[in-house]
């Protein structure tokens, strides 16, 4: 190759280089391509470390479900950025960048689905379907602008990403067990707990001065309501050996937590402390059940 021919091919390859650059700092927008709420992060990891831990096992079929778990997560933010974009909730310059990001997750998660279905998973794609139904009734609620502070909404979607919890442990396991609906219902409903907790949290943030008794009460009903039943509910089925027999701690550390907060509402606390404060709960919530899991 001679000296002309090689500074050619080089500057063809920079050049291609700087093209491909250019078009990624034009498609990398953080608003578009990366999720926004960052507390939902908790409730697509847990699920996948319970459910793995629980499988006792880890192989190239979990690292495949676990990207494809995270690329259908990502691709929340650009799909609903798409859609806000048609309702004219944003610009149409995002377009371009949604698109984009679509076509990448997507491939992202097709791509690992159909490892996992050569890996004889295929049972794994059926957890998708109630995931798929949720996320369109999220996008239906986007285009008519009435998506914020659904609590229902938020509760049923958690539960739709704590499937992720019984295909882990079937990945874990190397086949079905039907002990992965066990794990779902527990993930879920503590999932559930930690959602109307950090609403009552947000709701104490609304009051210039901290409530009388009994108002506070009425404000961290629901959470308690919630915290109290899966709690009393995990103690008396670990007493009957239908769950492992101590799985009722972390449950009971969930109960504490909004038992203090309900009546010790901290009025000036601000959203990001609140979501720490979560994440920190939930990473311990997950640490322990891990354990008394396997007792």
């Amino acid at each position: 190759m001679s000296i002309v021919t090689y500074c050619t091919l080089l500057q063809s390859t920079l050049r291609q280089g700087f093209d491909i650059i250019s078009i990624m700092s034009t498609k990398f927008r953080k608003q578009i391509a990366l999720p926004q709420d960052h507390g939902s992060w908790v409730f697509i990891l847990m699920p996948l470390f319970i459910g793995f831990f629980a499988g006792g096992s880890f192989s190239t079929a979990a690292i495949y479900l676990i990207v494809a778990a995270m690329a259908a997560f990502f691709i929340r933010q650009p799909v609903t950025a798409a859609v806000k974009s048609y309702a004219g909730r944003r610009p149409r310059t995002d377009l371009p960048a949604a698109r984009f990001w679509i076509l990448i997750y997507g491939f992202i998660a097709v791509l690992m689905l159909v490892g996992l279905v050569l890996r004889g998973f295929e049972n794994i794609l059926y957890l998708s379907i109630p995931g798929i139904a949720i996320f369109v009734w999220h996008l239906y609620l986007v285009s008519k602008r009435s998506e914020r502070k659904q609590a229902g909404l938020e509760i049923v979607a958690s539960g739709a990403l704590a499937l992720a919890a019984p295909a882990a442990l079937w990945v874990g396991k190397g086949s079905y067990d039907s002990s992965g609906w066990v794990l779902w219902i527990l993930v879920w409903f503590q999932s559930a707990a930690s959602i109307i907790h950090a609403y009552m949290r947000l709701e104490h943030r609304k009051h210039a001065q901290i409530p009388e008794r009994s108002e506070q009460f009425q404000i961290g009903k629901r959470a308690l309501m919630y915290t109290s039943f899966n709690f009393i509910a995990t103690l008396l089925l670990g007493i009957s050996q239908v769950l492992p027999r101590f799985i009722f701690i972390p449950f009971l550390l969930q109960f504490i937590e909004t038992l203090w907060w309900a009546f010790n509402p901290a009025i000036k606390a601000k959203p990001t402390s609140v979501g720490f404060r979560q994440l920190a709960i939930s990473t311990i919530f997950t640490i322990l059940f891990i354990i008394a899991w396997e007792f």
